[in-house]
């Protein structure tokens, strides 16, 4: 993989750049979709394919990319395919702070120390480069006003950009309702985008962190549900959701061990 193409990490970041703060929109959900993003230009690049909601390695040879192969490297370790939720949900300590230094690296962005508060010191980030992130938002605008259908690339930073909520930040107030919802609509037009985004809400709405089951499969030797008295089941009773079942308690000691998975939100 050449270094004269940004990545899609790359453009996802610099489009959640706010330029008269210096900081980033959406910091918690943009995590994830920086996770989200280097599946997907992993996939561009042929390293890894979509097998149902999970991702499989089918080219483990590194791309030249530091940061992306660091991420082909752990997914090759899994052994087998892992769902596009888990890896998702799973630790990215730092990965905002890597793309951010690279970005400055390449010259892309500035650097500015300040201090919070008066008091507490931090760093924001300015855009050097703007006829890049000017050409990105061309390449977005284009997708959603004209109504061609984009390029693979841009598809899946839409279908991200959606997912990590930037489209508040990009089509802010009402008059930029419809292009939110049309930036929603190119979801669509890339599978893999599409499947990392959804992944992404979802590790966001906190699904995804037990392995789905198929309707109507229960597992072997659960107990059967209550049975329903005058028409409403016992989970209604009980004040529960009609059609939401609630987990079986397992004991402490032998409740599995969840390794690096972290609650959406939790960062």
């Amino acid at each position: 993989m050449g270094r004269s193409r940004r990545t899609i990490p790359e453009e996802l970041l610099l489009l959640a750049l706010d330029p008269a703060t210096g900081t980033t929109a959406q910091p918690q959900s943009l995590d994830l979709g920086l996770a989200g993003a280097q599946l997907v230009e992993l996939a561009l690049a042929g390293r890894i394919a979509p097998d149902g909601d999970r991702i499989a390695v089918v080219l483990p040879r590194p791309t030249g990319d530091p940061t992306l192969d660091s991420a082909l490297e752990l997914l090759r370790r899994r052994g087998s395919p892992v769902r596009a939720v888990h890896w998702i949900g799973g630790p990215r300590l730092g990965l905002r702070q890597t793309y951010l230094t690279h970005l400055e690296r390449c010259g892309m962005v500035h650097a500015v120390s300040s201090q919070m508060c008066g008091v507490l010191p931090t760093t924001r980030y300015q855009a050097t480069e703007t006829a890049i992130s000017r050409e990105i938002r061309t390449r977005l605008d284009a997708a959603i006003r004209t109504g061609v259908p984009p390029d693979p690339r841009t598809a899946a930073l839409a279908a991200l950009a959606h997912a990590v909520g930037l489209g508040k930040h990009l089509y802010p107030g009402n008059e930029g309702r419809s292009c939110r919802s049309r930036l929603r609509d190119l979801i669509r037009h890339d599978p893999m985008g599409g499947l990392v985004a959804h992944a992404v809400m979802d590790v966001q709405n906190g699904a995804g962190a037990q392995p789905r089951r198929a309707a109507g499969n229960g597992a072997a030797g659960a107990p059967a549900a209550p049975p329903a008295q005058n028409g409403r089941p016992a989970a209604a009773r009980a004040g529960v959701p009609s059609g939401h079942v609630q987990p079986r308690q397992v004991p402490e000691k032998a409740r599995p061990s969840v390794g690096g998975m972290v609650r959406a939100g939790a960062r």
